[in-house]
């Protein structure tokens, strides 16, 4: 699917939904400057073409008991397909898995999982990621602290 072209105010919509998901379609339309129904057809529009694939809320991932933030690099036995794919089957059944990206250099993926504590990391490191035939080898690293958590990107 090619890259649909979009103007200065379709950024400041998506923008503005960014920042906050639940805004009203006529508080939308004042802060970009646009029409109620030009500015409710153009949201439309980048949902149906998933520009925009949902809307969710936020949540502060201590205030749920999730403690724990953990990167884990993932070094796979060989770069073969079959490989590869077993890993992204496996990952992608693991819920407590919460971002998963094949990158380069060193290691073949990197993943972020959140967890309660170290008792439920380690079950999930040794009953579920340890399990995974095609994985060679795991770094995990503890996030201490976050200093800029992702709240949406940088549109222009």
């Amino acid at each position: 699917m090619g890259k649909i072209p979009m103007d200065l105010l379709d950024f400041r919509i998506l923008s503005a939904l960014q920042q906050d998901g639940q805004i009203s379609m006529a508080r939308l339309s004042e802060k970009v400057g646009l029409s109620l129904s030009a500015c409710h057809r153009r949201v439309k529009m980048m949902e149906a073409n998933g520009m925009i694939e949902g809307y969710a809320a936020r949540l502060d991932r201590k205030k749920v008991g999730l403690e724990l933030q953990i990167f884990i690099e993932i070094k796979l036995v060989s770069q073969q397909r079959e490989n590869i794919q077993a890993f992204e089957d496996a990952i992608s059944h693991m819920p407590e898995v919460l971002e998963c990206h094949l990158i380069s250099g060193e290691f073949d993926y990197l993943m972020r999982v959140a967890a309660r504590n170290t008792d439920a990391y380690e079950k999930l490191y040794r009953n579920r990621l340890s399990e995974i035939p095609s994985v060679a080898q795991m770094k995990t690293l503890l996030g201490v602290s976050t200093v800029k958590e992702f709240r949406g990107y940088h549109l222009e």
